[in-house]
């Protein structure tokens, strides 16, 4: 039976996906570099990721840190990187594009949902650079895009929680709000009660600061995590 709400945990190695499988994670969204947010993961990581994890995978697919604004080269690169990952076995993609006035980039993220077809597509956090929420869900619904990953448009997911519980209403049926950004075990249990979300994401990187090595303490923190979540939503 598949759990009344979800954790997605964001990783950059093998072995804290395989930490955030243990620790009862329901996804993980595979990356590189999260100390600069995250970016697209290499072939071998996704690769060697997806024969040792039995839990979902949505891929990053960002071809660079900074800006959401992408050349024409940069999104053949996205292209190219989706058509990879699909061949190997991701299970989702995770992206945003944002036109120079900082919009939804509607037409090419849309072309970059159908490029992901049947897979499901998270518009992310590109979403909080854009100063009209409400405006920016009705496009990012325009793509065809599953979910959003946001913090409100605030630098935490707590800061945010009022903001998240607004769109999560208005996008009743329509798209799946996930509430991210330094979300830890600490106030999770409050997010979830305000906000009232079904998926929620997290990095714990205010617990265990980018680059990570102990794989154990991020278990640990994981299973927290889940616990509180689930003693909260259960």
């Amino acid at each position: 039976m598949k759990p009344l709400v979800l954790l997605e945990m964001a990783v950059e190695t093998l072995e804290a996906a395989q930490a955030a499988q243990r620790a009862s994670a329901d996804r993980v969204e595979l990356c590189s570099s999260l100390q600069v947010g995250g970016v697209t993961p290499s072939a071998a990581l996704l690769n060697s990721t997806r024969n040792q994890l039995q839990i979902p995978i949505f891929v990053m697919v960002r071809p660079r840190a900074g800006d959401f604004v992408y050349c024409a080269a940069e999104f053949d690169e996205m292209k190219a990187s989706m058509a990879a990952a699909k061949h190997a076995g991701s299970d989702g993609f995770v992206l945003g594009i944002l036109t120079p006035a900082r919009r939804v980039d509607i037409p090419r993220t849309r072309e970059l949902v159908s490029l992901a077809k049947p897979l499901p597509v998270t518009f992310h956090r590109a979403f909080d650079e854009i100063d009209d929420l409400q405006r920016a869900l009705e496009d990012v619904i325009q793509t065809g895009a599953t979910r959003i990953l946001t913090s409100g448009g605030t630098n935490t997911a707590l800061a945010g929680m009022h903001t998240i519980a607004n769109l999560i209403i208005a996008a009743t049926g329509r798209i799946s709000i996930v509430p991210g950004a330094g979300i830890n075990p600490e106030n999770i249990s409050q997010i979830a009660a305000t906000t009232r979300a079904r998926e929620f994401h997290a990095g714990l990187s205010s617990l265990l600061p980018y680059p990570r090595t102990d794989a154990l303490a991020f278990e640990r923190a994981v299973r927290e995590l889940v616990d509180k979540l689930r003693s909260t939503t259960g």
